[in-house]
């Protein structure tokens, strides 16, 4: 819809801007809530029903968002000029359709009779369904009433049917735009939960076979078509994804603004080795985690009423004699067409505190979906657990991480009856927190049942598998207290706060307590969550080679059954993260860096450097090998050398992960892993080609290297520069932290060359926008004086 606005200072539709005349033309009012959205059609009812003199036998009617009398401010028309076969259509239907688009709205239009509606619903189900909103407008109110009865009516008679179409066409979209409750820039009509699931929940109810539009999913259904709302007032147009320039001025209108929050940013911090920007409230999280949660609930509704009309289906099959199948599947758990249910005996006057645990574990177990009844009889008669648990309440809730797939519908179904609040009152804090940074991709609660359940892969390789399972579940529980860094926007460089794994060791320890673990398992259980990003943070941004890191890191593993379980812990918690949080190269590093560990731990010695590749001392000079995500170069010793090699590794495109230099015999020795910084490799003849002219000393490769670094620099937030003493044998490590671009190890690497200073390693881990550059300097610690020269020169060249 164009937008044609004026203030309109003498009636009010609403909360929000009420006063905001969204089309001149046709008097749409802006505001929020039902009653401003009830003034919209209105106002488009009156001005549509005087545009043309509506002759017998012809109705215009509405359906969509204005059939519904549910118009959003900027929203499109949906209309059906219907006649009962009169003549003179062609020249009706323009006199009504060009007066709508010179008011620059959006029209979705069609000329049809009864017949030909009804013909093109039986054949698209998405046309059958809209046929439900149809609504006069004006003309034949009879002419318009007989399609909306005759299509609803149509729709009773078929609906069963027709669903398994229905449901293929909806399990594309949501393919196509993903959970709306995990997204932080969800479609908030299109995304599954949104608003066109709402429709699909209304045509189910419609045709009789369960109520679908319960309390919860109505009042939900309201708040999202609030979010809509305010987001097209504050968009000044049409838009359905909640991007993330506009969350803030959304939050306010809707009145979810959390004051002074914008000052909680946290800064960054890494999982499975990456950097993690911080959590923390800011202005848009209140409306994230509302939006979460409603698009759960209607999720969820969405799925009982598709599992409804699975069994009026096949009851239908098996015929009026035949009886639904019931089976008992554990203690107290039956399962009854397909559903599971509470035994009869299970139900009484004091119901077994681990009731609804050893449910849940059932559901996981044998993937079968809890019945509505049976939530809501849990939710509200299944008495509280004692701390500690009993013994069978903890065999349940182990049980039921490690179910594995299972594990994650069966715990979303008990989160939304409130089930899980009641065995952990620290998820309420959790529930739908968003994680800012584009690598999660789902909110917190939904991370840790998901890493729980990625931990169930790797259960075979430890000692205590039941310590993973709810090491899994508890390792970021440190994550949305205030001044703690977690999941907050990605980018920034903020002060430092509490790291959550440090916060949260101590609350996960507090948890395995109430859950009755004896003291030395509580303790272990903290110690999985305060080190929990250790393994992938000293893998990928220290040299393994080095004997401090390896002592450093068994000196705070202690022991191989607590490597062990880190090792299956961090892999797990990256799979829940997302794809882009691992890769092959850190999970070999992870694991050499794991192996090395576990020599120390074993024998009290720490492992040998690795010996230079016997190729590149032998031979004339220069030497390049390109194998693979290998590039090693051996050149006549010199200054430079390893921020030369860097410079064109990135005038071909490759993204440095590791460089280590040194010098064997006069030899300066480069080796670096490497990957395509656009996905595809370069051509290796250029590249080799490259390489030795530039560790020879062409001047047409070095010019071509610092006009490329120059033009490629990055932007955002001001970059960091962090020491470590004492980190590494015979360097001192400095750490930068800033933006990524093209060629930003090459000119780091020349800063610190031109400076003075030698490079022995370095190591790059990069998130998204975000690098964290480790760069092993050869010497003792300098004095102030020095490292602020350093450190100039460094923030000089990013």
């Amino acid at each position: 819809m164009t937008s044609l606005i004026k203030r309109n200072t003498s009636e009010s539709a609403g909360d929000g801007d009420a006063d905001l005349l969204i089309n001149e033309v046709v008097g749409v009012v802006g505001g929020l809530g039902e009653g401003a959205r009830r003034a919209r059609a209105g106002a488009f009812e009156r001005w549509l029903g005087g545009l043309v003199p509506w002759p017998g036998g012809v109705a215009l009617v509405a359906v969509g968002g204005l059939g519904r009398r549910e118009c959003a401010p900027y929203g499109d028309l949906d209309l059906v000029l219907l006649h009962a076969g009169v003549g003179g259509m062609d020249e009706l239907a323009p006199k009504l359709w060009y007066p709508i688009w010179d008011a620059g709205l959006r029209l979705d239009h069609s000329v049809r009779t009864v017949a030909e509606a009804l013909s093109v619903a039986q054949d698209d189900v998405k046309v059958a369904l809209g046929l439900l909103d149809a609504r006069f407008v004006a003309g034949d109110r009879e002419l318009a009433d007989t399609l909306a009865r005759t299509a609803t009516d149509h729709w009773r008679r078929t609906a069963v049917r027709r669903l398994p179409g229905l449901r293929e066409i909806t399990t594309a979209r949501w393919q196509a735009h993903g959970e709306l409750a995990f997204l932080l820039e969800g479609d908030l009509k299109e995304a599954a939960g949104g608003l066109r699931d709402v429709g699909i929940l209304r045509a189910i109810a419609a045709a009789g076979i369960t109520d679908a539009l319960r309390p919860a999913v109505r009042a939900a259904h309201l708040r999202l078509l609030d979010t809509r709302d305010a987001l097209h007032e504050q968009a000044g147009r049409r838009i359905d994804r909640l991007v993330a320039q506009e969350r803030d001025g959304v939050a306010a209108r809707l009145g979810l603004r959390q004051p002074g929050a914008s000052d909680a940013a946290q800064r960054p911090e890494a999982v499975g080795g990456q950097l993690q920007p911080g959590p923390g409230p800011d202005d848009g999280d209140a409306l994230l985690r509302r939006v979460a949660g409603d698009a759960r609930t209607i999720s969820h509704a969405l799925d009982d009423a598709w599992r409804a009309a699975d069994r009026l289906r096949s009851g239908r099959r098996r015929g009026i004699d035949s009886r639904p199948v019931r089976r008992p599947v554990a203690r107290d758990v039956v399962e009854h067409d397909g559903e599971l249910v509470l035994a009869r005996t299970a139900i009484g006057a004091r119901p077994d505190p681990s009731l609804s645990l050893r449910m849940a574990a059932a559901a996981a177990i044998t993937r079968l979906p809890i019945a509505r009844a049976t939530c809501e009889w849990l939710a509200a008669y299944c008495p509280p657990l004692p701390s500690p648990w009993p013994a069978e309440a903890r065999a349940a809730l182990i049980t039921l991480l490690g179910a594995g797939p299972g594990l994650v519908p069966a715990w979303e179904t008990c989160d939304r009856y409130g089930l899980v609040d009641g065995w952990l009152p620290e998820w309420t804090r959790m529930r739908s927190l968003p994680q800012h940074n584009p690598v999660h991709r789902y909110t917190l609660d939904r991370h840790l049942v998901q890493a729980a359940c990625e931990a169930g892969r790797h259960t075979r390789e430890v000692d205590r598998p039941d310590l993973l399972l709810l090491g899994a579940l508890l390792h970021d529980i440190g994550k949305g207290l205030p001044g703690v860094g977690a999941a907050g926007r990605a980018g920034r460089h903020e002060p430092a706060h509490a790291d959550h794994s440090t916060v949260g060791a101590p609350l996960a320890e507090a948890v395995a307590a109430r859950i009755g673990l004896p003291g030395p398992e509580v303790v272990l259980i903290g110690t999985l969550v305060r080190l929990h990003l250790l393994l992938p943070d000293v893998a990928t941004r220290r040299d393994l080679s080095d004997p401090v890191t390896i002592a450093r890191v068994a000196e705070q593993v202690g022991d191989p059954t607590t490597l062990d379980l880190l090792h299956a812990l961090v892999r797990a918690d990256a799979a829940a993260t997302g794809p882009a949080a691992w890769s092959d190269w850190k999970g070999r590093l992870v694991a050499e860096l794991v192996t090395r560990v576990r020599t120390a731990l074993d024998t009290g010695v720490l492992p040998a450097p690795p010996a230079p590749d016997p190729a590149l001392i032998a031979g004339p000079l220069p030497v390049v090998h390109l194998t693979g995500d290998r590039v090693a170069v051996a050149a006549a010793d010199r200054r430079g050398l390893l921020a030369t090699v860097a410079g064109c590794l990135a005038l071909h495109r490759l993204e440095v992960l590791a460089a280590d230099a040194a010098t064997v015999d006069g030899r300066a020795l480069v080796e670096c892993r490497v990957q395509p910084r656009y996905g595809l490799p370069p051509d290796p003849i250029a590249l080799g080609g490259d390489l030795r002219r530039a560790v020879a000393g062409d001047v047409s490769v070095t010019q071509r290297l610092r006009g490329r670094a120059l033009a490629a620099r990055g932007s955002g937030a001001a970059p960091r520069v962090v020491w470590h003493r004492e980190a590494a044998t015979g360097a001192v490590l400095l750490e930068l932290r800033a933006a990524d671009a093209a060629g930003l190890l090459y000119r780091v690497t020349c800063a610190l060359d031109e400076a003075g200073a030698q490079v022995r390693a370095a190591r790059i881990s990069t998130l998204g926008g975000d690098v964290v550059d480790a760069f092993y300097l050869v010497g003792g610690w300098p004095p102030d004086d020095e490292r602020a020269r350093l450190e100039a020169a460094v923030l000089a060249a990013v």
